[in-house]
């Protein structure tokens, strides 16, 4: 027997609600295996490979590459073989909230299709869905991950008559995009007629009524501006000339309106971050110069030791974690509600990585118990996973401390936005030759510009001064960090 399984946008944690689809890795007629990834989504994260935990053939997909799903939404269905008395295969794998076995099926009153019936998406339906099972919309409630639609081929191929069951009731709708579609076009879905199986109103239904609409408004313009050519003709040259104004002026509004780029994704999350920061954290900034000849002739003497090579990221993270263990109010976090400053036992050490969807800030898990290697291939690992988009959402959260290096961009200072919830930020430009006063003689040294924006409400400026100047000691003077080893 013949079963056909509809795949849904799973629950993808951290309080994430919707996602874009920005790959499919199938096609319609692809066999795919357990947990096989199917599609590439943003959310406002990251992105993420979401596996589908049913093996079988793909008989349709529901949204294109661009379209924001909201969880719970199809994504795709899935033929696959199963007997009377077995389950079908399924692994239930299926990111966060998903456990580790198959979600139980809601059964659905249902009933076959016509032969020779076409999926949405343009594959063979082996059978259909009635107005009692397609009725059943998906609201905002937690949905299974699966749910049997169909079951009505038997082995041999054999089809049942068909039904006419229809009955008044919830418009029948094979997708809730496509309800989404016509709410924020104002299409009445009761007036349609539609054209799936069944009179399923697919998305194609809407976007003709839309086509309709967009060309009755257009050849009503065309009628218009025929109208007030006429007028203008008979008011005269003054009438003809006011008019021509008017519509240089709008043809001007228009192209100033400029390009329109959507805030959403993980550009859309940082956003709506740094403008929280900034209306919650009166922050201020404090910056020194140092000399950081010594640290960068100290890297070089690690890496010509042999052994994995050092990164001078490595070793500015290691002294960020030895100046918060001296200062540990600049590693907290404000809880607003209960009016504290919560100070945080560990230093997950965030930094910021531009990538091309944008700024994100992995982070470090328990930067304080590792060394100069560990940090390295850490810093390695999760850079190359933010430049390839895979980094998870629990890479990107629970940041305590973050290290901006803004000086891979050739800048020499900055005054960055703290990463809420955070307290601190230690920024450090581009290391260059420069002029300065060593051992009361004028040389050419290799200095650097640091930078720290704290939160005013967790320190004054003798702290964040003193945490400052603590790393530029240990920039200038890498022997002072023996002290905490």
């Amino acid at each position: 027997m013949t079963q056909v399984l509809e795949f849904r946008l799973p629950d993808l944690g951290e309080g994430l609600t919707e996602a874009e689809i920005v790959r499919w890795l199938v096609q319609v007629g692809d066999v795919v295996a357990v947990d096989q990834p199917v599609v590439e989504v943003e959310t406002a994260k990251a992105m993420v490979e979401v596996p589908c935990p049913h093996g079988g053939v793909v008989t349709a997909r529901f949204g294109e590459e661009g379209t924001e799903l909201p969880v719970g939404a199809p994504l795709l269905t899935v033929a696959i073989e199963a007997t009377a008395d077995a389950a079908p295969e399924s692994s239930g794998n299926v990111l966060v909230g998903y456990g580790t076995s198959a979600a139980p099926a809601r059964r659905r009153r249902v009933r076959p299709s016509p032969p020779g019936t076409r999926l949405p998406d343009g594959a063979s339906r082996t059978a259909g869905r009635g107005t009692a099972g397609a009725s059943a919309d998906p609201g905002p409630a937690p949905l299974p991950s699966s749910e049997v639609l169909t079951s009505a081929v038997a082995p041999g191929g054999t089809r049942g008559p068909a039904v006419p069951d229809r009955h008044d009731g919830p418009v029948a709708v094979i997708s809730p995009l496509v309800r989404r579609l016509a709410r924020d076009n104002g299409v009445d879905l009761r007036l349609l007629a539609g054209s799936g199986p069944d009179g399923l109103i697919l998305r194609a239904d809407v976007e003709d009524v839309l086509r309709t609409e967009t060309a009755r408004a257009g050849a009503t313009a065309a009628r218009a501006a025929t109208a007030a050519g006429a007028v203008r003709g008979a008011a005269g040259a003054q009438s003809v000339e006011a008019a021509s104004g008017a519509l240089g002026k709008g043809t001007s509004g228009t192209s100033a309106a400029g390009t329109r780029v959507p805030l959403k994704g993980v550009r859309g999350a940082v956003a709506d971050k740094l403008s929280r920061s900034r209306r919650e954290i009166p922050d201020a900034t404090c910056w020194v110069d140092a000399d950081a000849t010594e640290l960068m002739r100290a890297r070089a003497a690690m890496n010509a030791a042999g052994g994995p090579k050092i990164s001078l990221i490595a070793l500015l993270a290691r002294i960020c974690t030895a100046a918060l263990a001296r200062f540990p109010e600049l590693n907290s976090t404000v809880d607003l509600e209960a009016r504290e400053i919560v100070r945080l036992p560990q230093v997950h050490l965030g930094f910021a990585a531009q990538t091309e969807r944008g700024l994100v800030v992995p982070v470090v898990r328990d930067a304080h118990t590792r060394d100069a290697e560990s940090l390295t291939a850490e810093f390695a690992r999760l850079t190359e996973a933010a430049r390839t988009g895979t980094l998870t959402p629990g890479e990107l959260t629970g940041g305590t401390f973050t290290l901006n290096n803004y000086g891979v961009f050739g800048v020499d200072g900055s005054t960055p936005i703290i990463n809420h919830p955070e307290a601190a930020m230690l920024g450090v430009g581009r290391i260059v030759p420069k002029p300065w006063v060593h051992e009361g003689e004028l040389a050419v040294r290799q200095v650097v510009q640091l930078s720290l924006t704290f939160d005013h409400r967790v320190c004054d400026g003798g702290t964040a001064g003193g945490f400052l100047r603590h790393v530029a000691d240990c920039v200038e003077q890498p022997a002072v960090l023996l002290r905490t080893l």
